[in-house]
């Protein structure tokens, strides 16, 4: 087992990795003192797999939960499921010392991260993330939220959970489509703050398709270093944290303009890391042989890298990215790179700029 700690004065805590971890949630959960009474959160698809094992080991531990189950997908991340939420609680009777167990991918994690934040004024909760995405994201970090219809995560808080136990035995039933969506979000952390991490994925991204346990163990501890060395430095977003967005600003864009389910995060993603990588090389220089490495790191792992839009989509699309949440004074701001392993965030980038690399997807 790897533990990577993520420093946060008293909301400080420790990211777990490894394997058979959920036989251990309710000892580790013990050991942190929580509350008797708890909630585990999942959705359809993942507590058919998790839950009978997530709540043996809560119960062997003397706690009494109960399991709240939401419909899968994105469409459960609105403020009507959280409302059922509560109401579950309340029914049990959960207090200020009882806690929530998050357990599924990105969007369980923000739903019941937020419930956790605003229940009672707040209740602990601990994140068991059983997607790659969530593993080297969603989880880490504290951001939680919900959608509205004008856009993705635009109701939500800042709230650290007080453990994030990642085991990898749970992507022995995670479809291929979400796996690889997650591992838009692990080349991710190779742009912005790791070129030896870019160049190993390039090197083994046969071995993390296969899903090799030691592989993954070390890439997924590697990128959970890497967010909460920023997440430390910057706990909500007031500077560095923002580049944890790169690709972000198109990709939130496109989930939104699309209706939530037609892309995966990570595909979404994946498309609007590859413009910013175009974005980049226009603005900053970006050196045209790491925007084709870029390019085709993401395609070779199986994610898309463009896409074509009519008129009536590049409009919803825009109109979706002027009310993303890094948007300041009405301008679209981007995180860009200046090579891979280095950006910067804020970039004004001018919406005809955007228009053409989104068309044509060439290079100047």
């Amino acid at each position: 087992m790897r533990n990577v700690p993520v420093s946060l004065g008293n909301r400080s805590y420790e990211i777990k990795v490894g394997n058979d971890l959920l036989s251990r949630l309710g000892a580790e959960c013990a050991r942190l003192k929580l509350g008797q009474r708890c909630a585990i959160i999942t959705d359809s698809n993942v507590g058919k797999h998790f839950a009978s094992a997530t709540l043996k080991s809560l119960s062997a531990a003397g706690f009494e939960p109960i399991l709240i189950t939401v419909p899968a997908g994105e469409k459960s991340k609105r403020i009507a499921v959280v409302e059922k939420c509560f109401d579950q609680l309340a029914k049990h009777r959960a207090e200020r010392k009882s806690f929530i167990v998050a357990l599924g991918g990105g969007v369980v994690g923000d739903l019941a991260g937020f419930v956790a934040a605003t229940y009672l004024r707040g209740i602990p909760f601990v994140q068991v993330p059983t997607t790659l995405l969530a593993q080297v994201d969603s989880s880490v970090g504290g951001k939680t939220g919900v959608n509205l219809r004008a856009g993705k995560n635009l109701v939500g808080a800042f709230y650290q959970p007080k453990l994030v136990l990642c085991d990898l035995d749970t992507f022995k039933t995670l479809p291929k489509r979400e796996f690889i969506s997650g591992l838009a979000e692990v080349i991710k952390y190779g742009i912005i703050f790791d070129a030896k991490l870019f160049a190993q994925l390039e090197r083994d991204l046969s071995k993390n398709l296969k899903r090799d346990p030691k592989t993954l163990s070390q890439i997924i501890t590697r990128c959970c270093e890497i967010k909460a060395d920023v997440v430390s430095q910057d706990e909500t977003e007031t500077g560095l944290r923002a580049i944890l967005n790169f690709g972000h600003t198109v990709g939130h864009a496109i989930e939104n303009s699309f209706g939530y389910g037609k892309f995966l995060h990570g595909e979404a993603i994946s498309i609007g890391q590859v413009a910013a990588a175009k974005l980049s090389q226009q603005i900053l220089g970006l050196p045209v042989n790491e925007v084709e490495r870029i390019e085709k790191l993401f395609a070779q792992a199986g994610l898309p890298t463009r896409i074509k839009l009519n008129s009536i989509q590049r409009k919803k699309l825009f109109a979706a990215m002027k009310l993303d949440k890094k948007v300041s004074a009405g301008e679209i701001k981007f995180v860009l790179a200046e090579k891979i392993g280095q950006v910067v965030w804020g970039q004004k980038v001018p919406q005809a700029l955007i228009e053409e690399v989104l068309a044509t997807g060439a290079h100047r």
